[in-house]
């Protein structure tokens, strides 16, 4: 199989308050467009849920214990970790899972077992820094991956290229003085959470960031990828690389002002596959991020998948 999709009902249990833009419907509404039939040779299967110490490859211990702390115990209680970020009882074991699909991905892709791998998974993870919950995001997936690809595989250089709409702050926070990973975002920019600018390139030259300004639409977006990007990615030449697949910069979005279509993520997609197959053996993870509305949602994540299958 070419490509493999991790997901699991567990996600659809991690409850926010009503009227939270990250809710269960996104994946609903990703469930639904992977019925076509464009999508029957998708090798789906189940994410295994990782252990604790998974997530100690990027934070430290006190992080998990706040984060359990912060856990209710009762169905239908909602507690507030941060100023928009919220756990209800089956949260962690979301989270969990959502680790977990990230690390069975990173283990497909150098076993051979899958080419490339999507995890269909919430709560997000790019805005969760070494310590910090924030931004809908417990920890950090991308991260994790990136970690568990070092350690049990050896891997050398790692990029992480991130397009979802906000600045990916709590992987830039944990990969800043790391040569060994390569850090690419572009994003809206002034917007949550307010980093991102294109000073703003780490210790060792390490991060590289592509700010757009507001009301920026597809020839921003693909200039930033081909100007900024792609040749950060091929002097590197990573031996894996991640992508933070957020979607809320398509136009229909509600929690941004960028005015991307689907077909965006699909072209920007196939430029990714293409530094993969120079230097990583075609070996592409992504892990769902954001993506506030639910039709451009299902429409780009869809053509994202569609483009990961074709090649």
């Amino acid at each position: 199989m070419r490509t493999r999709l991790y997901e699991h009902p567990i996600f659809l249990e991690h409850i926010t308050p009503a009227g939270h833009p990250e809710r269960p419907d996104r994946l609903r509404s990703l469930n639904i467009a992977l019925e076509h039939p464009n999508f029957h040779g998708l090798d789906r299967r189940e994410a295994p849920q990782a252990s604790e110490d998974a997530l100690l490859l990027a934070h430290p211990e006190e992080h998990l214990r706040h984060v359990m702390r912060s856990i209710p115990e009762e169905e239908g209680v909602i507690n507030q970790l941060e100023a928009d970020t919220y756990a209800s009882v089956k949260s962690l074991q979301a989270a969990l899972t959502g680790v977990g699909g990230a690390i069975a991905a990173v283990d497909d892709v150098f076993s051979g077992a899958a080419e490339n791998v999507f995890v269909a998974s919430r709560p997000p993870g790019h805005h969760a820094e070494k310590a910090t919950a924030m931004g809908f995001c417990f920890f950090n997936n991308a991260a994790i991956a990136a970690r568990h690809a070092q350690r049990k595989y050896g891997a050398e250089r790692i990029a992480i290229v991130d397009w979802d709409v906000h600045h990916g702050n709590g992987t830039q926070d944990i990969f800043w003085d790391d040569p060994s990973v390569l850090f690419c975002s572009t994003h809206q920019m002034p917007l949550y959470p307010g980093t991102g600018a294109k000073d703003e390139t780490g210790t060792r030259n390490n991060i590289v960031n592509a700010p757009l300004s507001p009301n920026s639409g597809s020839d921003h977006f693909r200039e930033a990828i081909k100007s900024r990007v792609l040749p950060r990615l091929a002097d590197f030449r990573p031996d894996l690389i991640i992508i933070s697949a957020g979607f809320d910069a398509h136009h229909r979005d509600p929690l941004a002002q960028i005015n991307l279509v689907g077909e965006d993520f699909d072209w920007a997609t196939g430029r990714i596959l293409e530094a993969a197959d120079r230097s990583a053996n075609n070996r592409v993870v992504s892990l769902l991020e954001g993506g506030y509305d639910l039709e451009g949602l299902a429409e780009s994540a869809g053509l994202h998948i569609l483009r990961m299958m074709k090649g």
